[in-house]
């Protein structure tokens, strides 16, 4: 056997061991198989991710937590500068008082075309009596003219009195005319102030309320993953200061085969066991099945190719179960998801709910 050969033969039987060594440790280490009725995936566990984000463009004043924190529903987590807001603040608060100044000025103005009109229609009156005076002296006149008892003369003047008492009463009711036109334009002015008077209250209301959004607080009980702008950082509208984790939704989310995945249904009872904690068995519930493969080869022409397409499914821990461990969730941890696809099958004793005192 020449040297060549017997360094090949020496190849093969170091690959023959490794392999058999890989086989027995797969053996031993392989999991448990499930009894019929139920799947199983690995994941890790995941949370809604939330963005603290600023409702306008700014500067950061400071941020009160840092990574890892747990943060309670309404905290503060961040302070944005406000010192242009408050002298747009106190810019409009002045203009308030301003136009509601003006609204008084307009309502007094109103006030004295009233008066004015008042005054005319009483002179409209009086010049109403002249006329009816004129009337009554011009009709006698023109009864005595012609008896030769009052002179012609008697007859024009009555007759010139009575037309100007009549051109009088024109007058004064054109000045009540003028009067009314008047009330109606101080009335206009009126509704204008109030309307100013309105904007700039809702200016103070637009700016009180962007001055109190410049505080940012926490949307959820969570945590904090990461900060992702820093005290002095000039952020644009909707820039992100914080992403937290909503504690309230924690999932792990798997993926299943065709055959497993075609038998869950949304709301089937699953367990969670974690790497980190393998003695406990979190309950869950399956709340999301996809219906799109999320694997799938190239072409799919056979049954077999068929059944290699994945599809993810996600296993809800109950919210009440995770306010009271709220302050030991933690995200990202690995693990194994089992999922109950016949709702009668009985759950294993090793997959009985376990959880911490």
């Amino acid at each position: 056997m020449t040297r060549s050969m017997q360094t090949w033969l020496l190849r093969i039987v170091i690959a023959g061991v490794f392999a058999g060594a890989a086989y027995v440790a797969w053996q031993a280490l392989r999991p448990n198989g499930l009894p019929e009725g139920f799947a199983s995936g690995n994941g890790r566990i995941e949370a809604t991710e939330i963005d603290v984000a600023t409702k306008i463009a700014g500067r950061i004043e400071d941020i009160l937590v840092h990574e890892g924190d747990f943060v309670t529903a309404g905290q503060v987590l961040a302070v944005m500068d406000t010192a242009v807001l408050e002298a747009q603040l106190s810019e409009a608060e002045a203009e308030l008082k301003r136009a509601q100044i003006g609204v008084e000025t307009a309502q007094s103005r109103v006030s004295q075309r009233e008066a004015e009109k008042n005054a005319a229609e009483a002179s409209v009156a009086q010049r109403q009596a002249e006329l009816d005076a004129a009337a009554k002296r011009l009709a006698r006149s023109e009864e005595l003219v012609p008896k030769g008892a009052a002179s012609v003369q008697v007859l024009d003047d009555n007759r010139a009195s009575f037309e100007g008492a009549k051109a009088a009463v024109a007058a004064a009711q054109a000045q009540v005319a003028a009067a009314n036109a008047a009330i109606g334009l101080a009335k206009s002015e009126v509704v204008s102030a109030q309307s100013a008077v309105e904007a700039t209250g809702a200016t103070i209301r637009r700016i009180k309320a962007d001055i109190d959004d410049s505080t940012l607080r926490s949307p959820r009980d969570g945590r904090v993953q990461y900060r992702v702008a820093e005290p002095g950082e000039v952020l644009a509208a909707g820039g992100t200061v914080l992403n937290i984790v909503d504690l309230a939704d924690v999932y792990m989310t798997i993926f299943l085969p065709t055959k497993d995945a075609g038998r869950v249904a949304l709301g089937a009872d699953a367990r969670i066991v974690l790497d980190a904690a393998p003695k406990y068995v979190v309950p869950a519930k399956v709340s999301f099945v996809a219906d799109v493969a999320q694997f799938t080869p190239k072409t799919v022409e056979t049954a077999e190719e068929r059944l290699k397409l994945m599809f993810r499914v996600k296993a809800r821990i109950p919210p009440e179960l995770l306010k009271k461990y709220i302050r030991d969730v933690k995200t990202g941890l690995p693990g194994v998801a089992y999922v109950q696809l016949n709702p009668a099958a009985p759950w294993p004793p090793g997959l009985q709910v376990r959880l911490p005192e």
